[in-house]
C-alpha cells in the first residue's frame, strides 16, 4: 500500500493513540477483574456457599461475556488498523530519500546525489519518505522517536515514512541481527529549519 493522502497526519500520534487505548483497557481489566475475583474469594467462600451454584444455561451472563469483550477486540484492531495505514500510506509533497544498508552502516542519497553515511538530515514539518534497500543482508531501520521500523532487504526495496514536526537530533539503529558490527549500526536524524536543510543540501561538506 503506497497511496498518497493530501493531507499529513503524523503516524507517531495514531501509533500513540493506540497503544494508550490498548494498554488503558487491559489496566482496567486487570482492575476490575482482581476486584471480582477478591469479592468471589470472600463472598463465596465455601462457609457461607458449600454447595457451589450452576450458572450453565444463562443466557444473559453468557450473552454479556461474548458480546462486549469482542466489542473490545474490534474496537482494538480497528485503533491498530488506524495506525497502521497511517503508516503506510505516504502523503503528497513527500520528500524521498534513498536509503541503502550494509555491514555495517547506513547509506542516504538525497534528490541532488548528496549522499551522507550514518547520518540522515531532513527539515522540518515535511513528510520524508525513505526507500529502503541493502547491499548485502537484512537490515531494520529503527526510529524510535517517529515509530518508524522497516526491513531492509537485498534485492527489493521497502519503505517508511515520518513527518518531523520539531528540531532536534534523534538516533536511530539496525534492529535485525546482521553480522558481528550490529551493535555499531547506528546514525543520528538531525530535523533541521527548511531554509537550514537547503543551505545543508548545497554545501559539499557535511
Amino acid at each position: 500500500m503506497n497511496n498518497l493522502g493530501d493531507t499529513p497526519v503524523n503516524p507517531v500520534t495514531l501509533v500513540d493513540q493506540s497503544f494508550y487505548y490498548i494498554i488503558g483497557f487491559s489496566f482496567l481489566f486487570l482492575f476490575v477483574i482482581t476486584c471480582v475475583m477478591i469479592y468471589f474469594v470472600i463472598h463465596y467462600r465455601r462457609s457461607r456457599h458449600p454447595h457451589p451454584a450452576d450458572i450453565r444455561g444463562n443466557f444473559l451472563l453468557e450473552s454479556i461475556w461474548i458480546i462486549i469483550p469482542t466489542i473490545i477486540a474490534l474496537t482494538m484492531f480497528a485503533s491498530g488498523w488506524k495506525a497502521y495505514t497511517g503508516l503506510r500510506t505516504v502523503p503528497r509533497g513527500t520528500l524521498e530519500i534513498e536509503v541503502i544498508a550494509q555491514s555495517f552502516s547506513w547509506i542516504f542519497l538525497y534528490p541532488n546525489d548528496k549522499e551522507t553515511e550514518n547520518l540522515l538530515v531532513v527539515p522540518q514539518n515535511r513528510p520524508v519518505k525513505l526507500n529502503l534497500t541493502s547491499d548485502d543482508v537484512i537490515h531494520s531501520l529503527y526510529i524510535p522517536a517517529f515509530r518508524v521500523k522497516a526491513d531492509a532487504v537485498n534485492g527489493m526495496e521497502t519503505y517508511a515514512w515520518f513527518l518531523p514536526e520539531e528540531t532536534g537530533e534523534f538516533h536511530f539503529q539496525c534492529t535485525e541481527y546482521c553480522g558481528v558490527g550490529h551493535a555499531e549500526m547506528v546514525g543520528v536524524l538531525k530535523v533541521v529549519p527548511p531554509e537550514e536543510y537547503e543551505k545543508w543540501l548545497e554545501e559539499d561538506e557535511w
